[in-house]
């Protein structure tokens, strides 16, 4: 079940670095599923592209965010996306009026504002992530090592005691504190200029 585990978090490591590899067989594993389920739930191929490629943007999100744990696997939790955003849209069309098609436009209209909108947000988290990773390269050693041994190879504080020769997983859980601070304000202080 570890090793499990660990692809799964693997998986979410090279997603979280923009791998298009992943991304891609993420993609041919996971989509069919979430378009078969939402077939049988009245929605159409074109709604299944969207509402996956939505739950793709929340993974890469949640994979970005060093605070998240994966707690299933990658494809129950696409699924689980997939639901909920198809269950919030039919509740939030139950709930709108109906207006006549004169009135809103054309779909390739709506069409094309939510894809300029998605690419802007893409590219927003592109540097965004960009400056994760210079502000990571500038916090030093061994901040560095050890972020990346707790975030990225999913090492528990008891390893990463034995492997930086800490006293105790406490003293190793305080210089963590010390050196996300740091890379913090390295951080902020990219964004902010």
């Amino acid at each position: 079940m570890q090793g499990f585990i660990n692809t799964e978090q693997q998986l979410l490591v090279s997603l979280a670095s923009c791998n298009r590899r992943v991304a891609s067989q993420l993609y041919q594993q996971n989509y069919p599923i979430v378009k078969g389920w939402l077939g049988k739930n009245g929605g159409s191929e074109s709604d299944a592209a969207d509402l996956f490629q939505e739950a793709m943007v929340v993974l890469f999100a949640k994979a970005q965010d060093t605070d998240f744990r994966l707690t299933c696997s990658i494809s129950t939790y696409l699924m689980a996306i997939s639901k909920h955003l198809w269950y919030k849209k039919l509740q939030k069309q139950s709930r709108d009026p109906v207006f006549l098609k004169e009135n809103i436009g054309t779909d390739e209209d709506e069409g094309s504002i939510g894809y300029e909108d998605e690419v802007k947000v893409h590219e927003e988290r592109e540097m965004h992530y960009e400056m994760l990773n210079a502000a990571l390269e500038q916090v030093g050693e061994p901040c560095r090592s050890l972020l990346k041994a707790f975030y990225h190879n999913d090492k528990s504080m008891q390893e990463i005691t034995a492997a930086f020769g800490y006293t105790n997983s406490d003293n190793a859980k305080t210089q963590k504190y010390k050196c996300l601070t740091r890379l913090r304000k390295i951080f902020y202080g990219m964004a902010g200029n």
